[in-house]
């Protein structure tokens, strides 16, 4: 689950500094060193509804909640 995790956050800071280079405000402004400990990221995977879980990638996850939580100024 933690390489899983780092590849997520890995693609997402990618997926910010391409939208950046291309003049497209990002879908997060996630700080390069994003502090989330293991009970954090537990919890925000366990309250993800069961008919999602089977849908969605831990990048997906990890997305969703970076954009909740380091949303980018419009």
């Amino acid at each position: 689950l933690m390489n899983e995790v780092k590849t997520g956050f890995r693609t997402i800071r990618d997926e910010q500094t391409a939208a950046r280079a291309a003049g497209r405000r990002p879908a997060t402004c996630m700080p390069e060193r994003a502090s989330v400990n293991s009970d954090q990221l537990l919890a925000r995977f366990n309250g993800i509804p069961a008919a999602r879980r089977s849908t969605l990638s831990v990048t997906g996850a990890l997305r969703e909640w970076m954009v909740e939580r380091y949303p980018c100024p419009r």
